[in-house]
């Protein structure tokens, strides 16, 4: 058995484990012998992720779940690979999420890019519990509740454990936010209000889908809202601003006849 590394109590997230990156982040939350992981990245690295399990003494049979965060392929593509180690663990996700794995939605699931020339095998998968907000995922006498905290995707979901929350894509530590994406339904508005709830609770420690775990900043989570807030009124993101204050400027210009100054 190798020494368990754990983040916080009860987790221990997988590239960390490792020393080195696998992917996204993956958690491992666990009680006893009874546990769950948070997304698996691509399928090409669930060997190791599940020689690594092995190696902590955590019987394969104590899976639990596989929680989808949400339906992108980089989170998602490795489940029916870790399903074949895991027969018993049930996927859950939201169900939106099930939603895109019933179609194979290519674009939705960032699977296929053709604008920069990715194409990725988003193979068979499927959800077998949907999950929402304000379900519970329990782990031996640990519990996990369900956010919905939908922006980035639509099925974006986070998990609340005690002072902790697995917080998906919704921010990272250095204020960047999962990518806002037409074609991959991100929604601004909603994205504003998923970080306003992460600002306005007592969580403390927010452990993204990316990057390294950090404390729920007040400033920090601020900062992002207000930039996302001036999102809304740019022509940089497309259909997914509310309005282009320039044009209503255009329109009274052309009224009054005012030319270039």
């Amino acid at each position: 058995m190798i020494e368990r590394r754990e983040l916080f109590p009860n987790v221990i997230e997988l590239n960390f484990q490792a020393r080195r990156r696998l992917g996204c982040s993956i958690y491992l939350v666990y009680d006893g012998n009874d546990w769950l992981l948070i997304d698996i990245g691509y399928e090409d690295t669930v060997p190791e992720i599940i020689e690594l399990i092995r190696q902590m003494d955590f019987p394969l049979a104590g899976c639990k779940y596989l929680v989808a965060s949400h339906a992108d392929v980089d989170h998602i593509q490795g489940f029916y690979k870790a399903k074949e180690f895991l027969p018993d663990a049930k996927v859950v996700g939201h169900p939106h999420t099930a939603e895109l794995f019933r179609n194979k939605d290519r674009i939705m699931t960032f699977a296929e890019i053709t604008a920069q020339d990715i194409s990725i095998d988003l193979p068979d998968l499927k959800v077998d519990q949907e999950i929402n907000e304000g379900d519970k995922l329990i782990v031996g006498s640990k519990e996990l509740t369900v956010w919905h905290t939908p922006g980035h995707a639509h099925g974006q979901l986070s998990f609340r454990m005690g002072n902790l929350l697995f917080s998906g894509d919704n921010i990272f530590r250095d204020g960047c936010v999962g990518t806002i994406d037409a074609h991959h339904g991100s929604d601004i508005p909603d994205f504003i209000a998923s970080l306003e709830r992460i600002r306005d609770s007592d969580v403390e420690w927010l452990l993204p889908s990316h990057g390294p775990a950090f404390r729920n900043d007040k400033k920090l989570l601020q900062k992002t809202i207000d930039r996302l807030k001036g999102y809304l009124y740019m022509a940089d993101f497309g259909t997914c601003a509310i309005d282009w204050p320039l044009l209503d400027e255009w329109e009274k210009e052309i009224l009054e006849g005012t030319g270039p100054k």
